[in-house]
């Protein structure tokens, strides 16, 4: 196809791709997926080789958000049965942190629920780097703490973080559909923030909650121009309890596609594979792994993922490899750059184990 050779060739220079060849690529047929998943291929293994990153979350506090986000089953109002609990303690957080990175995680993702941290709950944050660094120095700490204030991501850093993640979600357009309790401009304000203060920005997207062909690619875009290092593509996962219980629109090959599109519009940024993955993709997740370069091991915030042997199987099956931990993930003139400046609802297994219970984490 001349789309998939024009899309190689601008990613392979780092050019993105216009909206139109975007958009292109989500209504590409199912008979043209393998080719469109090799195209993402050429561009992900010229900035990436055949490493994945593996990343890995500890939920500090989980629950009771007074945010009212529709996809969130720790919204303001969810009836989701989940895990609820106010701040694990920095030696609980290490010791989830430390199954992780047994597990072969680089970075570790620090997420507390709520509409974003007091002056408190940053000093909390801090004290749990410290201990998980005490035992594990080398590992990337990135937090997820919601909207943040003034100085807040400069202590952060100064605390140890390397990364802050606050996903945008959505295209500016619909996002009132999906919250409003935040705008969107709060969301893009926090990743401005995080990128001053000298972090690394981590900013992705939920896929999924009824948004257009156009929504994806506007969102996708919006990352690209506030050039975030990492990117999280989520599939929303419907908890019965929400308001988008129920919502089952994607099938394996439209998120391949989406993960594609993400790929060939932010060719050099870590693209994650993040929340869904195992419900929407199913078997054909080692397909994804040809788009993206990076995945999370083991559970997320509040289900149950794929089982980590399975994950690191998986991995190994598809000819990659897990990235070492003196290795750095993003190319050099991203490195350079950042230093200067469908299924049936049964399928939703809430988290029961890990951080905030008695049981092992699935790692």
């Amino acid at each position: 196809m001349d789309l998939l050779d024009t899309l190689v060739d601008k990613g392979l220079r780092r050019e993105p791709p216009t909206r139109a060849e975007a958009l292109a690529v989500l209504g590409t047929s199912d008979d043209d997926l393998l080719d469109v998943m090799a195209a993402a291929g050429k561009v992900r293994r010229r900035w990436f080789g055949n490493r994945i990153k593996l990343n890995y979350l500890v939920n500090l506090k989980s629950g009771l958000c007074p945010e009212d986000c529709s996809y969130c089953s720790q919204r303001l109002g969810s009836k989701a049965e989940i895990l609820t609990y106010t701040w694990l303690k920095p030696g609980e957080a290490a010791a989830a942190a430390a199954a992780g990175v047994a597990g072969g995680a680089k970075r570790v993702c620090l997420v507390a629920s709520g509409r974003g941290p007091t002056g408190r709950d940053v000093e909390r944050v801090a004290d749990t780097i410290a201990a998980i660094k005490e035992h594990n120095a080398d590992v990337e700490i990135c937090a997820c703490l919601g909207l943040l204030s003034d100085g807040q991501a400069e202590r952060l850093r100064e605390a140890g973080a390397y990364a802050y993640s606050h996903n945008l979600n959505t295209a500016e357009a619909v996002y009132a559909d999906i919250c409003t309790t935040h705008e969107f401009a709060d969301r893009v304000d926090t990743v401005r923030q995080t990128r001053a203060a000298g972090l690394s920005a981590c900013s992705g997207l939920i896929a999924g909650m009824g948004e257009s062909d156009a929504d994806l690619v506007d969102v996708v875009f919006a990352l690209r121009e506030l050039d975030v290092d990492s990117v999280p593509v989520n599939f929303l996962i419907p908890f019965e309890g929400t308001p988008m219980a129920g919502e089952w629109a994607l099938t394996p090959q439209r998120c391949l596609r989406i993960l594609a599109m993400v790929r060939f519009v932010c060719p050099d940024v870590e693209v994650r594979l993040a929340g869904g993955r195992e419900i929407h993709l199913r078997t054909l997740q080692p397909l994804a792994l040809h788009a993206v370069n990076s995945i999370f091991l083991g559970d997320y915030l509040t289900s149950e993922g794929q089982a980590a042997k399975a994950d690191l199987d998986m991995i190994a099956d598809a000819g990659f490899e897990v990235e070492a931990a003196g290795t750095d993930t993003l190319p050099e003139h991203r490195r350079d750059a950042h230093t200067a400046g469908s299924g049936p609802a049964d399928l939703v297994a809430v988290r029961r184990r890990g951080a905030g219970t008695g049981l092992p984490p699935n790692a």
